[in-house]
């Protein structure tokens, strides 16, 4: 391994264990949210609005292993396909938040809320806009990163808020400021970025958790089984009652 790769692996593991430390207690609260989701039958919104943090969303529907209650919103207007520079003019837009959460008929339980930087117009709208609908809101951003934003960043909400302040429940990433984290002589930047990973690691920690939770409290939790395994019977028709319970409930089912 380069002395390059391995700096990258070593970090990363350091974050791992930063989130394993520092937010246990976040993702303890956050799960009894979901937890009291699932008891109640009710489906769990989730949404990266903006650029990469979209994946947040991907990430939790529709996974092996995860939650089969996972509304995800996946609004083409911050994603990358469309267009990159089209995807940071939109995040900027001022009241799309607020039509995404309402074409998405997002007006009550729990609204996860997934963004990197924890700072753009869209972010902090969507948690504005979800308080005043009554909806508990769960934030996977990195605190660190959004505090050393300048408030007159044109990235930012008019409120200058950060996402970490206004959620029901922070739980920090821990990315750093570049979130790039290898530095390369002669490079103007470092590179071997982290934001897509602690984000990804902190969701299904807070997934795991959930689930563990059901099963604690006798709760049967509503689980994906891949397509692509061998089933036997009693997983084909655990499979077929999930997609009976949800397939008519979720956006993109």
């Amino acid at each position: 391994m380069s002395n390059a790769t391995e700096t990258y692996y070593n970090e990363i593991v350091r974050f791992f264990g930063l989130i394993k430390q520092d937010e246990a207690d976040s993702i303890d609260k956050a799960a009894s949210l979901m937890v009291q989701e699932i008891k109640d039958d009710r489906i769990i919104n989730v949404i990266g609005p903006g650029g990469h943090s979209n994946i947040g969303a991907w990430e939790m529907f529709y996974r092996a292993g995860g939650l089969r209650c996972i509304n995800a919103i996946l609004d083409p207007g911050t994603a990358l396909e469309p267009g990159a520079l089209r995807s940071t003019i939109i995040e900027r837009t001022l009241g799309y938040g607020t039509a995404v959460l309402t074409a998405y008929e997002v007006n009550e339980g729990v609204l996860i809320i997934i963004n990197a930087y924890g700072l753009n117009t869209m972010t902090i709208e969507v948690a504005l806009e979800a308080r005043k609908r009554g909806v508990k809101t769960i934030g996977v951003t990195s605190r660190k990163f959004s505090e050393s934003v300048p408030a007159d960043h044109p990235a930012r909400h008019p409120s200058k808020q950060n996402l970490c302040d206004i959620v029901d429940v922070h739980i920090d990433t821990h990315m750093p400021v570049m979130d790039a984290i290898v530095p390369v002589e002669g490079l103007l930047t470092p590179v071997g970025p982290t934001s897509t990973i602690l984000n990804a690691f902190c969701l299904n920690m807070l997934v795991v958790r959930t689930i563990e939770l059901c099963m604690d409290q006798g709760i049967e939790p509503p689980v994906n089984i891949s397509a692509n395994v061998a089933f036997t019977p009693e997983m084909t028709e655990y499979t077929r009652r999930m997609v009976e319970k949800y397939r008519h409930r979720l956006y993109h089912y």
